[in-house]
């Protein structure tokens, strides 16, 4: 059965710093036309720093969910920015640490349902701290957690931030394959 639709026009409806909302006619697979509403995201990188057990997590307020939530460090991609060098550059500002070397652990598409967002985690293993460097609008506190512990927050639910789900426990079933 053929699965792909077809973009036939598109208007945006919102265009913000972080966001653009798009109204799109699609032809779907049928003939028949369905409206797409789709929120446009530049796309974000992250990293999963393990040092010695531990993993670094952040602790940050998001406004929609009204509450401070566990994260792994993580921003968007600014316009032509590979996914590495933003992954670089949110651990540095962020946490203050710093490595040379990241390597690629998954891509995530956290609501395929609404928006074309995808986010680039990497893993780093060795990094050094040079100092934090956060933009105005950001209040962050980072620290270490035991890997096991970050795993049990995850049963809890603690840690409920998809990115930061996923990089825990690909990076756990790397480590039993």
């Amino acid at each position: 059965m053929k699965l792909e639709e077809q973009k036939i026009s598109q208007k945006i409806l919102y265009e913000g710093k972080v966001i653009t909302v798009l109204l799109c006619d699609a032809k779907l697979p049928n003939g028949h036309v369905a409206l797409r509403e789709v929120v446009h995201h530049s796309g974000g990188a992250a990293v999963l720093l393990v040092h010695d057990g531990k993993v670094l997590l952040e602790r940050q307020f998001r406004f929609p969910y009204d509450k401070v939530i566990w994260e792994i460090p993580a921003g968007k991609l600014n316009k032509g920015e590979e996914p590495v060098a933003a992954a670089m550059r949110e651990l540095e500002e962020e946490t203050g640490f710093r490595t040379a070397e990241l390597r690629h652990l998954v891509d995530i598409y956290p609501s395929p349902g609404y928006t074309d967002e995808v986010i680039y985690i990497y893993l780093a293993e060795d990094a050094e701290s040079v100092g934090v460097r956060l933009d105005d609008d950001e209040f962050i506190n980072a620290q270490f957690v035991e890997l096991a512990e970050a795993e049990r927050m995850i049963e809890r639910g603690e840690i409920n931030d998809a990115k930061t789900v996923a990089a825990i426990y690909k990076y756990l079933y790397s480590k039993k394959a």
